[in-house]
């Protein structure tokens, strides 16, 4: 069965990095798939939208740093949001499904995750000298994510314990979460236009029990095979970078990227076999890239609409992009598709100080019918998130800014799959929605 899953102000960016590494150990509930489809509280209100927008130091950074010598002046972005993810997952399983009398009765059921909030901090900073055509800024926030929690249960077939007492795997657990730190160096070519590369640091944690990318094993000879729990895993570095370019005129602008494949160390898990002997087992997780296009107008008077299409290639990374088994009975990757996505942001300066946001943001499902039973520990089936903020100037130098978003509801679902196929008669369907809070203070200076 499948179930997969200035001097003051480099002091403060040292000792906020330092703790947003820290801090960030827990999951991120994401849209496009894995991968955060915003970050900071301007750039999510705008709806992600940042190609060709520069609104924030933040959004910049993420999605193209190429606007950042654009930006009003320098700044520096700290924000923190607080996601609250609501999924469920049901299966059902007809009587007799896998022999006479197991199950003998037909079982199904819904159970909810019992996760409740994650934290995640991002900070980032611009910086131009005077008379220069250099700017430089630095990143580091949450890039991708996602976790859950299901709690074993009797009638939830997935859930039930694993045979002969039960059909599943008991509770399921899963951990995903990459913090990317992205300098940057930009350079204005012209007055018009500059262009941008960010090499790119990861930092991945990822846990899953049961760790369904290991071999199964009947270390006690019962006759009855079993993944190991993949809670004990080592921290995975990963590197990359990133391209950008932007062009502007006098009310419009334009703007391109590109973040390259991240590619990653395998994560390694120390785990036992059935009879408590020790094994590690290795399971290599990238990101993908990214090709982002982007356009912002602003010949309307004190408002902002900009707009952006991505491309993200799962099908192409390594974990992501791999599906079925190997001979071993191992998962080879949850089988995401490449997916499209768009997304949307309108800025009005209501007054000199205060600033109101809204946006909108679409993917295509990155999970598929036939990789439902894959991704029950990664339900990454957000599809539509509205979003509306605002920023308030309380000085010249600080602005306060705060957002709310709502990914609404998803699903998808398809039979359980074992290593000998898709069993019929079976259903496991996983359902998401998230609740975002954003708050984040610029400091311009």
């Amino acid at each position: 069965m499948s179930l997969l899953p200035k001097a003051s102000l480099s002091s403060v960016f040292t000792a906020f990095v330092g703790g947003i590494l820290a801090f960030s150990a827990t999951p991120a509930s994401a849209q496009f798939g894995p991968i955060m489809s915003a970050i900071g509280p301007i750039n999510r209100s705008m709806g992600g939208t940042a190609t060709g927008a520069p609104v924030s130091a933040s959004g910049a950074i993420m999605w193209n740093p190429a606007t950042l010598s654009k930006l009003s002046s320098n700044e520096l972005d700290v924000g923190g949001e607080l996601i609250i993810p609501h999924t469920d997952v049901y299966s059902q399983v007809p009587a007799d499904t896998f022999g006479t009398g197991f199950p003998p009765v037909a079982m199904a059921g819904t159970t909810g995750n019992e996760n409740a909030v994650f934290a995640v901090p991002t900070i980032a900073l611009s910086y131009r000298p005077e008379e220069s055509p250099f700017t430089f800024g630095m990143g580091a926030y949450a890039i991708a994510g996602f976790g859950l929690n299901y709690a074993g249960s009797l009638t939830n077939p997935v859930l039930t314990p694993s045979p002969p007492v039960g059909l599943g795997f008991g509770p399921i657990f899963s951990q995903y979460q990459v913090m990317q730190i992205a300098p940057a160096l930009v350079y204005d070519v012209t007055e018009r236009w500059s262009i941008s590369f960010s090499p790119l640091v990861n930092i991945g944690m990822a846990q899953l029990d049961p760790a369904l990318f290991a071999t199964p094993d009947d270390a006690n000879n019962d006759g009855i095979y079993s993944y190991p729990s993949g809670t004990h895993s080592t921290q995975a570095w990963g590197a990359g970078y990133s391209l950008g370019t932007y062009y502007h005129g006098d009310t419009w602008g334009l703007g391109a990227s590109y973040k390259s494949r991240q590619w990653f160390q395998d994560y390694h898990f120390s785990t036992t076999n059935e009879i408590g002997l020790p094994q590690t087992v290795n399971f290599g997780l990238d990101l993908p890239a990214i090709i982002s296009l982007g356009g912002s107008y602003r010949g309307i008077d004190r408002v902002l609409l900009a707009a952006d299409v991505r491309y993200l290639d799962f099908h192409n990374t390594s974990g992501f992009g791999e599906s079925g088994f190997s001979p071993t009975g191992a998962l080879l990757g949850i089988g995401l598709k490449s997916i499209v996505a768009v997304s949307a942001g309108a800025e009005f300066k209501i007054t000199d100080a205060f600033t109101f946001r809204s946006g909108y943001s679409w993917s295509d499902n990155p999970v598929t019918p036939a990789q439902a039973s894959a991704n029950v520990a990664s339900p990454l089936v957000v599809q539509n998130v509205i979003s509306a903020g605002c920023s308030y100037q309380v000085t010249d130098a600080l602005v306060l800014s705060f957002c709310y978003s709502r990914g609404l509801e998803n699903s998808v679902a398809g039979p359980l799959t074992t290593a000998m196929g898709p069993i019929p008669g079976t259903l496991v369907k996983s359902s998401a929605a998230v609740d975002m809070y954003t708050l984040g203070a610029t400091v311009k200076f």
